[in-house]
């Protein structure tokens, strides 16, 4: 017998998650929570047959203007999460059903970005819409030998990690005070290369990172040696075998000192010594996989992984339409989905 069911509330969210265990900060009540705006509706959609166990967490979004809805994920890397789905999972039943949903609530399109950590998610969703590769992201493989992760950096990142320890040494934020550090030197970073509104988080977007229960976020703050100054942050956020680099930020006067390599340096040794698996850095970006972000990050490992996206049409007829209206129906070129919101881009 197959059962669906949503989920909105944090216990029975992390109730869920705990039964399934495979899982991403991406994928929790909270960051879902912290994440959405303020008129979005987080849910946890579950899909249940015989042993096998799917939840696929959505962020639900009014259309403009019209009375649909369509589903994006998180920022960051999502999907569907699942117990018990082998290579042999036949997931037409599932499919069946996603649509029956979908259509329901008037959804029109579905778009998530996927997590190269999380296992079987091209199975759940294979054949149901389009899954292609939005770009590459780096991994720091920490179950091997700290030794020998370091032989895959790039000489040049091995000298100025050098040059960093010896001019600064590393410390966890503890206090509010050393978070509200954090935050102006994220800001002060985010001024200096012109990044989008979107990136200027507020503060409570931090300090409820920092105090979720739902995933462990470090902070480490660089501290130069002869000023005693806090020069530069990085946040971590770690669950079950898996800890994301999510945010960094350098005071521009001590840029020279290249703290923020130094501190992705100090989470590679935190996170083999805590028996984790993956330590992932992300892409460039946009998912550029030729800009100076990717090429930055890629100089600490040759563990490159695809970044994947999931897009799936529901109701054809009303996309179409939605592109007339925004007078996007001639345009082929864009890979932006749904297209009928790149003009919000």
């Amino acid at each position: 017998m197959v059962r669906m069911s949503e989920i909105t509330t944090k216990k029975t969210w992390d109730n869920f998650l705990n039964k399934i265990g495979d899982f991403d900060f991406y994928h929790t009540y909270d960051y879902h929570q912290i994440s959405k705006s303020e008129n979005d509706k987080a849910v946890l959609l579950i899909y249940e047959h015989d042993d096998v166990i799917i939840g696929l967490p959505m962020v639900i979004r009014s259309i403009t203007g019209t009375p649909y809805y369509d589903v994006t994920s998180v920022y960051g890397y999502c999907g569907p999460i699942s117990k018990n789905v082998t290579d042999k999972f036949d997931n037409s039943i599932l499919i069946k059903n996603l649509t029956e949903y979908f259509r329901s609530k008037d959804i029109i399109s579905i778009f998530s970005r996927l997590n190269p950590y999380v296992k079987s998610q091209s199975i759940v969703l294979n054949g149901y819409g389009e899954i292609v590769v939005g770009g590459k992201l780096v991994n720091i493989d920490v179950t091997i030998d700290k030794d020998m992760q370091r032989q895959s950096y790039q000489n040049r990142l091995k000298t100025h990690v050098n040059k960093s320890r010896r001019n600064c040494i590393v410390k966890r934020a503890e206090t509010n005070k050393d978070i509200l550090e954090f935050i102006d030197i994220y800001y002060e970073s985010m001024n200096r290369v012109n990044a989008s509104s979107y990136y200027y988080f507020n503060t409570d977007y931090f300090f409820n990172l920092y105090k979720s229960n739902n995933f462990n976020t470090d902070i480490l703050l660089a501290i130069e040696k002869e000023s005693s100054k806090i020069i530069a942050g990085s946040i971590f956020i770690k669950t079950n075998k898996i800890i994301q680099y999510h945010l960094s930020g350098t005071r521009s006067e001590y840029l020279h000192l290249m703290p923020n390599k130094l501190l992705i340096d100090e989470m590679r040794l935190i996170g083999t010594k805590e028996n984790y698996k993956f330590f992932n850095l992300g892409g460039g970006l946009g998912g550029s996989n030729m800009d100076s972000l990717f090429k930055f990050k890629s100089s600490f490992s040759k563990d490159i992984k695809d970044f994947k996206l999931w897009k799936l049409i529901i109701n054809q007829e009303i996309y179409d339409q939605l592109l007339k209206k925004n007078s996007l129906e001639k345009v082929n070129a864009i890979s932006f989905f749904p297209l009928y919101r790149y003009s919000e881009k």
